[in-house]
C-alpha cells in the first residue's frame, strides 16, 4: 500500500493538563479549528477526569475521543486503575500506550506495555503503542534496535487482524518537550526500521496498511516536512495540541 493509501492521524496528547473547566473551553476551540470533514484523522487523548465531558462535547464531530493509559486487566483489586473496557463504555475509541512518560516515572515496561495493548485492541480501541529511544541510546546508534525491541514487545500476541487496530507512535524520549526534533530524514529512518520490523513478524501487506506517527516536538512549523516521509502517517503531539490554532495548523498540514 501506497503512503497516499494510508489515512493520516494527528493525535493530540494533553498529558497531565486542562481540568474539565479549562478542558471545555479548549475542546471548543478545536471544534472550531478543525474542519467538519479533515482529511486526516484527528484525535484528542485527554486526562481520566475530562472524558466523559469531551465524549459529550465531540459526539457526532470528527474528532476522536481518546485516553492516555489503561490498564491491563479488565476489571479487579488494582486501585487507582482505569480498565480498557470502561474507557470503551464512557465514548473512547483510543488510548495511548507506553508512553515514555510511563516508562520512566511509573514503571512501564515493554512486557506491560504489550499486555495493556493487547487488551485495549480486545476491547475495541485503537491503541497508538508508543516506542523511542533516549539521548544515550541515540548516541550509542542504539535506536533502531531500541525502537524496534519496544514493538515487537508490545505487539507480542497481537494478530494480524488485531494489528488494523493499533498505531505506532515513534518518539525519541530525547525530542519530547524539549523543542528539539529529529530532522525528518532521520525520524524517516527509524519510521522505515519499524515498518521493515512489523513486515518481518505480519508480511509486506500488513506493514504497509500500518499507520506510524512521529511524536517528537511536531509542531505547526516542522508538520509538513515530517509528513512528507513515506513512512510517517501523522504525529502524536503533546504541547502544541493545547493550542487549538496550533493543534489545527498541524491537521492542515496533512492536506499537502
Amino acid at each position: 500500500m501506497e503512503k497516499n493509501k494510508r489515512k493520516p492521524v494527528i493525535a493530540g496528547n494533553w498529558k497531565m493538563n486542562n481540568g474539565p473547566a479549562a478542558a471545555g473551553g479548549l475542546l471548543d476551540a478545536l471544534l472550531s479549528a478543525i474542519p467538519a470533514q479533515p482529511v486526516c484523522e484527528v484525535v484528542v487523548c485527554v486526562p481520566f477526569l475530562d472524558i466523559p465531558l469531551a465524549a459529550e462535547k465531540l459526539k457526532g464531530s470528527s474528532i476522536a475521543l481518546g485516553a492516555q493509559n489503561c490498564h491491563f486487566a479488565a476489571s479487579g483489586a488494582y486501585t487507582g486503575e482505569i480498565s480498557a473496557p470502561m474507557l470503551a463504555e464512557t465514548g473512547c475509541s483510543h488510548v495511548i500506550i507506553g508512553h515514555s512518560e510511563r516508562r520512566q516515572y511509573f514503571g512501564e515496561t515493554d512486557e506491560t506495555a504489550g499486555q495493556r495493548l493487547k487488551a485495549a485492541v480486545e476491547a475495541g480501541l485503537t491503541a497508538i503503542l508508543c516506542v523511542g529511544e533516549n539521548l544515550t541510546e541515540r548516541d550509542a546508534g542504539q535506536e533502531l534496535e531500541k525502537c524496534t525491541a519496544q514493538l515487537t514487545a508490545g505487539l507480542a500476541g497481537v494478530t494480524e487482524q488485531e494489528l488494523e487496530r493499533v498505531l505506532v507512535a515513534y518518539e525519541p524520549v530525547w525530542a519530547i518537550g524539549t523543542g528539539r526534533t529529529a530532522t525528518a530524514e532521520e525520524a524517516a529512518r527509524v519510521c522505515g526500521a519499524l515498518r521493515q520490523a512489523v513486515a518481518e513478524q505480519y508480511g509486506a501487506p500488513a506493514a504497509q496498511k500500518l499507520r506510524i506517527l512521529y511524536g517528537g516536538s511536531m509542531n505547526e512549523k516542522n508538520a509538513r516536512e515530517l509528513l512528507a516521509q513515506p513512512d510517517i502517517d501523522g504525529g502524536l503531539i503533546g504541547g502544541a495540541s493545547l493550542k487549538a490554532g496550533s493543534f489545527g495548523a498541524i491537521v492542515d498540514a496533512c492536506q499537502d
